[in-house]
């Protein structure tokens, strides 16, 4: 069964994600207290635990919110998600908008291994029904 493993906020883009025990998603928002929140496709983005382990096989010391992810999985397959598929998580609803990113600037993590896993099986998603979400929580899709 697909879980939560970590949920992760930071005030701005473009840095680091701090895991917390636990988030409240806002409809058409994304995340309480995030600056990634917005009107806009890409409110919540989501990284399996599975590809912070491809980065921790090539010698980086990485964990959650390191890839400035909001939700860490475990036992789903993000990537082979179709765009507008839909995911519970506690009382939340998501729908995924993108799989992958372009990465412009060449994060940290690009110059330490020479690959990065966010721009190509991280997703994100917008925020359908809002709730709380925490670590343990079941992630189930939907459709």
């Amino acid at each position: 069964m697909a879980s939560v493993l970590a949920v992760c906020i930071s005030e701005n883009k473009g840095e680091r994600k701090k895991p917390v025990e636990a988030v409240e998603l806002r409809e058409n928002h994304g995340i309480v207290g995030d600056g990634h929140a917005g009107d806009w496709h890409r409110q919540v983005s989501l990284l399996a635990q599975e590809s912070i382990d491809k980065m921790r096989a090539m010698g980086l010391d990485v964990s959650a919110g390191d890839f400035a992810e909001n939700i860490t999985t475990s036992g789903i397959d993000l990537v082979s998600l179709p765009i507008g598929s839909r995911l519970q998580i506690g009382k939340a609803e998501l729908e995924v908008t993108q799989i992958g990113k372009e990465c412009h600037t060449r994060c940290a993590i690009f110059y330490q291994a020479g690959d990065c896993v966010m721009p190509k099986e991280g997703i994100f998603a917008r925020v359908l029904a809002g709730g709380t979400i925490k670590q343990g929580d079941t992630v189930q899709r939907l459709f």
